[in-house]
């Protein structure tokens, strides 16, 4: 996996690519994370576009990422998710859990 991101409006905007299936991964995601909010930054939207396929480690990062901003007083969007993902969210019953966005847009837009 790769992850690119940058900032738009004040809001973090993380593009993980690739497979997210844990191992370096993890420490990638859950660094750039903590690097944001450690700077005050707590309004984070993961670009899910890009991921080809996401496993239950791949799933714990998010779940992980959205705890860690929650207990910042930071929240965890989701914005492009694929069918595959969220066929993954839907069995294992985080749909309820991640707010999704069909587009980066309506995800910041939503912060407001």
């Amino acid at each position: 996996m790769r992850l690119a991101d940058r900032e738009q409006d004040g809001i973090v905007i993380l593009e993980p690519k690739g497979k997210i299936m844990g191992g370096p991964d993890a420490t990638l995601l859950h660094d750039k994370l903590y690097e944001y909010i450690d700077q005050g930054k707590k309004k984070v939207v993961v670009d899910l576009s890009k991921v080809d396929w996401m496993n239950s480690t791949g799933l714990g990062i998010l779940i992980s990422g959205y705890t860690t901003l929650r207990n910042n007083e930071g929240i965890l969007k989701l914005a492009n998710v694929t069918d595959k993902i969220q066929s993954l969210l839907t069995i294992t019953k985080l749909v309820s859990v991640f707010e999704a966005f069909d587009s980066i847009e309506d995800a910041v837009a939503s912060f407001k």
